[in-house]
């Protein structure tokens, strides 16, 4: 079988490019259907993109290489897409879009652009052997039990990260690039919870406060949520992306009271009152629980000197903790790092040493913040590969 274009991976950055490489375009996959990604994100909606999308909300080695295509192919041109296909969706939060309905509208959407475009998708499919001779990638593929053999002038390597392993993530991509001369950045589990090894927040898992969280200088201000195994919640999340294990974060819980004006008030008027009591009305009662076990927050309210009232405050907002670890590729929503971008092209995707060899998606080192823009990369990047791929065939 001859085909231009081979592409291994049929999730969003995958299938993405088939809509753009042409008709004779194979897209392969080991799963079973088609965008899994894509149907079990935003809670079975899909955070499809972000409004507020900037290359600076972009995590990589190289903090330029993701702009030529970012600026390329927009969240206005995806978002004109999803209407194209009358796909109804809502404005979230911090310019999160969602579906209305359901995810899998975004793949039927995907699936039917492919189709328009003439590519070719096969499902429970293997890569078993792949070869380049210079000119032509020979790819030896496993579907239902029979061996066949395919040349294209293109492959793209479209099959993602590691996370979440059970929908059956792994390194292929990094494998692939290997093999033909690329360099890979060290990886590691990203918009992912954090873990304690005390499990020093189980007492009171599930309950949820909104925060500034901060970690290697980079803050985010959403809703922390703590857990039986530690922290998670958006704020954590996105902090994740830039914590390293061994460095401590810090939280602060008080981002938009003044704690301060509050006690001092208390103290005038209700003084006899627990410093606790006063603090419940501020923060999750759970929380004020907890955290007197480990501060000095007892006592009655109008005992409180001006410095002490400073000290409480200052303790809540700039609340250092130190976490053991990550809950790893298991729950992370990416992968950081990844294929090195020195040796691809920016504006095509394709690598600088092997003509026809193109990467995109999460398997580049390029990695987004929480909120839609890990897809608008996925698209982004897969139009600027099929794209290119058009113009070469």
């Amino acid at each position: 079988m001859q085909v231009d274009t081979l592409i291994l991976g049929a999730g969003a950055a995958g299938m993405m490019c088939a809509a753009h490489a042409g008709s004779s375009t194979l897209i392969i996959d080991h799963a079973k259907a088609p965008g899994e990604k894509i149907r079990i994100s935003g809670g079975g909606r899909c955070n499809f993109t972000n409004m507020y999308t900037d290359p600076a909300r972009f995590l990589g080695q190289n903090p330029h290489f993701h702009k030529s295509a970012l600026s390329r192919y927009t969240q206005w041109d995806f978002l004109d897409l999803v209407s194209r296909h009358k796909i109804a969706w809502h404005e979230k939060t911090l310019g999160q879009l969602f579906c209305d309905d359901k995810a899998t509208q975004i793949i039927e959407m995907l699936r039917a652009e492919m189709a328009q475009a003439g590519a070719e998708l096969w499902l429970q499919t293997s890569l078993v052997d792949l070869s380049h001779d210079g000119s032509r990638f020979s790819a030896q593929i496993e579907r239902e039990g029979k061996r066949h053999s395919v040349t294209s002038r293109n492959l793209v390597l479209a099959t993602g990260g590691k996370s979440i392993p059970k929908m059956g993530a792994t390194g292929l991509a990094y494998d692939i690039a290997r093999q033909f001369g690329h360099t890979i950045t060290d990886t590691r589990p990203a918009l992912v919870p954090l873990t304690f090894s005390d499990q020093r927040f189980a007492a009171i898992s599930g309950v949820s406060t909104p925060v500034i969280a901060q970690a290697n200088g980079t803050a985010f201000e959403e809703a922390l949520l703590f857990t039986h195994r530690g922290l998670s919640g958006p704020a954590v999340l996105q902090i994740s992306s830039y914590w390293a294990e061994g460095d401590a974060i810090r939280v602060n819980l008080l981002p938009n009271h003044d704690l301060a004006t509050t006690l001092k008030s208390a103290r005038q008027n209700q003084g006899k009152r627990n410093v606790t009591t006063t603090l419940a009305e501020v923060l999750p009662e759970r929380l004020v629980t907890h955290l007197a076990a480990d501060m000095p927050l007892g006592g009655n309210v109008g005992d409180l000197s001006d410095k002490r009232i400073d000290e409480i405050t200052g303790t809540l907002r700039d609340w250092a903790l130190t976490p053991t670890g990550s809950e790893g590729y298991r729950t992370a929503e990416v992968t950081l790092g990844g294929i090195s971008t020195d040796r691809i092209d920016s504006k095509t995707m394709m690598s600088r040493d092997v003509p026809g060899l193109y990467m995109i998606g999460e398997a580049v080192d390029v990695t987004g913040w929480l909120g839609g823009y890990n897809f608008q990369w996925a698209w982004s990047s897969g139009v600027a590969a099929g794209l290119a791929v058009t113009k070469q065939t």
